[in-house]
């Protein structure tokens, strides 16, 4: 897909590197967008744009990252659809959330905040791996995530987007933005999805996936002047799922169901201040604010939260010479929750209430310093008040050395915490038979340590573009899922021994000059922690994982042909245990299994329709929910999820841009 790059291109308050707006002369530039480009600053990162997004269905951000080597989304367990992405082997709880360079998406929110965010949508995602900026607090311990969001001011005017796959699942997306003035723009983003039908392609009885019922809107605002600009916006989330058993036969009395209820509400605000453009010199505030209402159902346990989070900003940048830049600023973060739980399927139980919070404040200043066009580094270091845990400092050094023209080497050292409310974080594992147990927790705690090398080779107009890393995570404290020490029990706690992550990565796309892109890579995990006094590998965790795509457009980019093949290696199970007839639950590993994704796309003037499938392998995980016949026994537990737990899936859907209002 071929994109017009205008100028000015305004960074402003919507740009990781700068909160600058430069007001230049305009003019066009025609080039072959590349759907996945390495960022050129000291940190290890990269931004997947729309052009990348368009080669699947891309429903939301969870099913955003199909064709990237880097980051994985684990697979959705049946009863409540949670999802998490993993980077550098480690789960998303690692991974910093950022919507528009704010942290968003948290506690109670976070095991479902994938699908809270529609992919039509998305304007780009920007990944950074491994020791990020400081800029936007302490919680990033194996790199960040940030969602950029289409925008008020965009030349789209109104698109639709509508999708309807082979289990009924249909969705309807709507973008529709004007200028009112020349400096005010407006923005309704709306989203609406359902599922029509019951799945159950195992016959166990239980629905292989959640029904969701999802209704999406988000208005935005921008106002763009001379020396100030303006971002504003306010968003709902109003959201039922249903999963359970299927009362498909008389024999069924009492059902065991999975349900739950969200409400959301949120709101956020830019402002930044021009105080010296030869000097990129700025004063912005940033904040935003949610409320978040979950009630849900785990058979006859329950767990209801009404949480509030509040976040705000406060920065300074400039530059004192094109060599030195300064950032600096302070922050605040609130989060509270309001519970009532009920952990065991009796129903004469009383809910047990249960309220935490916690306040942080905090500052940091930053400093990037490139003495030459070969060397950039940035070091920065916050110093944050919890009222939890007191005072503590977060440092993070990240370097970019160029030998040669077309290779860069990067090194990156930093430290990351995290404060974990456990029964908001993991409420998913409540739609298990074990007894479920949260103990006092410490704030997490680790290093991390990363190298990257990236080296480029031309030929003429086609490109073929290198890459390796390794990074290492070293936890200090770690709050930890124990599913070995007591087949009975599931326990969050903070570690008692060594936990750490190794992974090592090697990659490369080629880029040619009619149309074709393949990527190859290989991910090598060694994700070790201990449990019961022994150090294991984390359990439910591949140990490696192999990826080639190919995406080719004809002349004109008329036709769009895309394919991904992924094979993910096998890891470690947690520790079986017998079952009545003298058996055990599950193996002690899960195998290697292959995914095959194909997509074709016809572009037209004004629309383009793609059609697709999904695991056309076929492959999925063998009797995911474990007791499935005798749901109300301890025995029971549909969160043992390592693969797919359905089959292929057929695809359809339209993209219409319909034009300025």
């Amino acid at each position: 897909m071929y994109a017009s790059l205008a100028l000015p291109c305004f960074a402003g308050i919507e740009s990781p590197d700068s909160i600058s707006e430069w007001e230049l002369e305009e003019f066009t530039i025609e080039k072959k967008r590349s759907g996945n480009m390495k960022l050129s600053g000291p940190e290890n990162a990269f931004r997947i744009n729309q052009t990348e997004l368009f080669r699947a269905a891309c429903c939301n951000l969870g099913e955003s990252f199909t064709t990237n080597p880097s980051v994985d989304v684990n697979y959705s367990d049946p009863g409540t659809g949670a999802k998490q992405i993993k980077l550098l082997g480690l789960s998303g709880s690692y991974v910093q959330l950022l919507a528009e360079n704010m942290p968003d998406f948290r506690g109670a929110a976070r095991p479902y905040a994938l699908r809270y965010v529609p992919g039509p949508w998305m304007k780009s995602i920007s990944v950074s791996k491994g020791s990020a900026s400081v800029k936007n607090g302490f919680e990033s311990m194996s790199g960040q995530i940030d969602v950029e969001y289409l925008k008020p001011d965009d030349p789209s005017g109104v698109a639709v987007n509508a999708y309807v796959d082979s289990d009924l699942k249909v969705e309807a997306n709507v973008d529709a933005n004007t200028k009112l003035t020349p400096t005010l723009a407006t923005e309704l983003l709306a989203h609406f999805e359902d599922r029509f039908m019951n799945h159950d392609g195992n016959d166990d009885g239980f629905a292989d996936m959640p029904d969701i019922r999802q209704v999406n809107l988000f208005n935005r605002w921008k106002y763009v002047g001379q020396k100030y600009i303006f971002h504003g916006g306010l968003g709902f989330l109003d959201e039922k799922s249903e999963a359970g058993q299927i009362v498909h036969s008389t024999h069924v009395v009492d059902p065991y169901r999975i349900e739950m209820k969200t409400d959301r509400a949120q709101a956020y605000m830019k402002h930044a201040f021009i105080l010296n453009r030869d000097h990129n010199s700025n004063i912005a505030l940033m904040a935003n604010g949610s409320f978040h209402s979950l009630d849900a159902s785990y058979g006859l346990k329950a767990y209801n939260v009404d949480e509030w989070n509040g976040y705000a900003q406060l920065i300074f940048e400039t530059d004192f010479n094109d060599r030195n830049n300064l950032s600096a600023g302070l922050s605040f973060n609130h989060d509270s929750f309001k519970q009532h739980l009920r952990t065991l399927n009796d129903a004469s139980l009383p809910l047990t209430p249960l309220n935490e919070s916690e306040n942080t404040f905090g500052g940091y200043a930053q400093y990037t310093w490139k003495p030459s066009d070969k060397l950039t580094a940035m070091a920065g270091v916050r110093g944050d008040h919890s009222s939890l845990y007191g005072w503590f400092a977060t440092p993070r050094c990240n370097i970019r050395y160029t030998p040669v023209d077309n290779l860069n080497i990067r090194a990156s050292i930093g430290k990351g915490y995290r404060t974990v409310f456990g029964w908001a974080e993991f409420n998913y594992l409540l739609a298990s038979g074990r007894e479920f147990v949260v103990e006092n927790l410490n704030q997490e705690a680790s290093w991390n340590y990363g190298i990257n090398a990236d080296f480029t080779l031309w030929f003429g107009s086609n490109s073929i573009r290198f890459n390796a890393d390794y990074y290492y995570t070293n936890f200090d404290r770690q709050v930890n899922v124990d599913y070995d020490s007591d087949p009975g029990r599931l326990t969050i706690a903070n570690l008692k021994g060594k936990s750490y992550s190794h992974t090592f990565q090697v990659d490369a796309i080629y880029e040619s000059s009619f149309g074709l892109t393949v990527t190859a890579a290989y991910r090598l995990n060694d994700v070790k922690t201990t449990y019961g006094g022994k150090l294991l590998e984390k359990p439910l965790t591949s140990k490696y994982k192999a990826l080639l795509t190919a995406s080719f457009s004809t002349e004109m980019d008329i036709w769009q042909f895309d394919a991904t093949l992924a094979v993910n290696g096998g890891g470690r199970m947690p520790a079986p245990y017998l079952t009545e007839d003298g058996g055990y639950s599950w193996p002690n590993r899960f195998k290697a299994f292959p995914q095959l994704n194909l997509q074709v796309t016809r572009w037209f003037r004004h629309f383009s329709i793609y059609a697709g499938g999904e695991n056309l392998t076929g492959f999925r995980q063998k009797n995911p929910i474990i007791c499935s016949s005798d749901p109300w026994s301890p025995n029971f537990d549909s969160t043992m999820i390592w693969g797919p737990v359905q089959g292929a899936m057929a695809y359809v859907g339209i993209r219409l841009n319909l034009g300025k209002l």
